[in-house]
């Protein structure tokens, strides 16, 4: 009998590029992973190296195939930070700038020239999502109108677009694949959720020439193998998944009214609504979760810019810690009896206030405050802002959401989870693994090549590691949580005065 398959899961995010092995039930047998850096040429403006990007994955990929040992891996799956933008030649593959990432806000002017020209109602009908720099078009118009001779170019059909799962594939596949997933596609502003095609509308109307464009495919569909002598032997690439469907796949959020949160750089709630896009009326974005099978579901998004990226900036800006861990042990010797409140709006505010050019703010301040408040105040800030986005489910949905199902790194912060619990209030469950979006990816390879139960059976299996409960009296977290809504207007009225 032939060794049991492995699974590869290409994990590029925001801050790391990581490739996990494992088996066919999620047991993680490898990880491999190397830091990512991040560029800041101008205030407001976040950019990577895409070929710094492309080393890391085939390093990380190279370790953890040579980590099998015996065992085969039968197919890779790839899940990516959204948004990012690279554009490349098509002729030699070279990436013709940097990659815009998700966070940069260097497109305001556009986005705010779109909304005059009447966009919103557009976007918003076909894309669900808002006009906001967070996405990929404006990205993709700014890189054809700052770079000599790219429009025409782009027209000629010389230069590719693509969010950072399609560059990888491209180069994977040694040129000869140009593709997306839908779930990759939706994050565009380019993309109608219901068609599941490019929108000819919103192309002629951001000036963006088609020929740019991958073709799009399921989650789970075919995308190729990747070419001999890259990672070794022929690889097939069997699933796609941006990083928070990933997530969702993960969690086993396979049926409607199940949500999650993932807490990396930022944090991101998807609740999963079903067979068809829900409109929001508070500011969330609607979103696809997933298409396996054949069958597409939808879900509705909050999007928070900064999380887990607030406390790497206690660490590499302040140089208040070492490492992030040590924010729960200063939260734990924090006086409670403080009301500092960070508002970590480093890239502006996404949902539901959707405000691009507010800054971070840190108030509350008195002189018997130190690092233990201001931690505690970074954590907070998490919670604060995922409440903001329940508050917003919600009014949408007409449920309230008693369960919340947490992944990332900074699910493993046992006070950031507990006063997300309390601040809610919900019952938030934290998985037994925590890899659930790297998971997610390989799971879909594995579904797809016929190795993986089927959601169901996902769903039945999904396992809880520990269960965090809300203890906060009612009056504190009422009170606590309208400080924070003053907290967010001073950053409002900040960035309109």
């Amino acid at each position: 009998m032939s060794p049991p398959s492995h699974l590869l899961a290409i994990d590029q995010g925001t801050t790391s590029t990581r490739a996990i092995l494992f088996d066919a039930v999620g047991m993680v047998h490898h990880v491999a992973r190397r830091e990512l850096r991040q560029y800041y040429p101008q205030p407001g403006w976040v950019e990577h190296d895409p070929e710094e990007i492309w080393d890391a994955v085939v390093a990380t990929c190279r370790e953890a195939i040579g980590a099998a040992q015996s065992r085969p891996v039968a197919a890779i799956g790839i899940t990516n930070q959204r948004e990012t933008t690279v554009l490349w030649e098509r002729s030699t593959g070279r990436p013709v700038r940097s990659a815009i990432v998700w966070q940069d806000r260097r497109t305001v002017p556009q986005c705010a020239a779109w909304r005059r020209d009447g966009l919103t109602e557009l976007v918003a009908s076909r894309t669900g999502l808002v006009i906001d720099p967070y996405f990929s078009a404006s990205k993709i118009a700014w890189l054809l109108d700052n770079t000599d001779g790219l429009r025409t170019r782009a027209e000629r059909g010389e230069i590719a677009f693509g969010t950072i799962d399609s560059f990888l594939l491209w180069r994977l596949s040694g040129g000869a694949l140009h593709v997306t997933d839908v779930t990759n596609a939706a994050r565009t502003m380019l993309f109608d959720l219901r068609r599941l095609a490019w929108d000819d509308d919103l192309l002629a109307a951001c000036r963006i020439p088609r020929a740019l464009l991958p073709e799009v495919r399921d989650t789970d569909g075919d995308f190729g193998t990747v070419a001999t002598g890259i990672l070794g032997d022929a690889i097939p690439v069997a699933g796609v998944a941006g990083d928070q469907q990933a997530a969702t796949i993960g969690q086993a959020c396979f049926r409607p009214g199940m949500i999650k949160s993932t807490y990396g750089t930022g944090a991101f709630a998807l609740l999963h609504t079903g067979a068809e896009p829900a409109a929001s009326r508070h500011r969330l974005l609607s979103t696809i979760a997933y298409r396996l099978r054949g069958e597409t579901a939808y879900a509705l998004e909050g999007s928070i810019f900064i999380a887990g990226a607030a406390v790497q900036w206690l660490r590499d800006r302040l140089h208040a810690v070492e490492a992030a861990s040590e924010t729960q042990g200063l939260a734990e010797r924090a006086d409670p009896r403080q009301r500092v409140y960070f508002v970590p709006a480093f890239a502006g505010l996404g949902a539901p206030y959707w405000e691009p050019e507010t800054r971070g703010a840190l108030t509350g301040l008195t002189a018997e405050c130190g690092l233990p408040e201001i931690a505690r105040a970074t954590l907070e800030a998490i919670g604060f802002q995922t409440r903001d986005l329940i508050a917003a489910m919600t009014a949408d949905g007409g449920v309230a959401i008693e369960r919340l199902r947490v992944d990332g790194g900074l699910a493993a912060n046992d006070w950031a989870m507990q006063f997300l619990a309390d601040i809610l209030p919900a019952q938030v469950e934290r998985p037994a693994k925590l890899e659930t979006t790297a998971w997610g990816a390989a799971y879909v390879a594995g579904l797809a090549r016929g190795l993986c139960p089927e959601p169901e059976a996902m769903m039945a299996g999904w396992n809880g590691e520990r269960v965090f409960r809300p203890a906060m009296p009612a009056a504190e977290r009422d009170e606590r949580y309208a400080g924070w809504q003053r907290a967010v207007a001073g950053v409002l009225a900040a960035a309109t005065s």
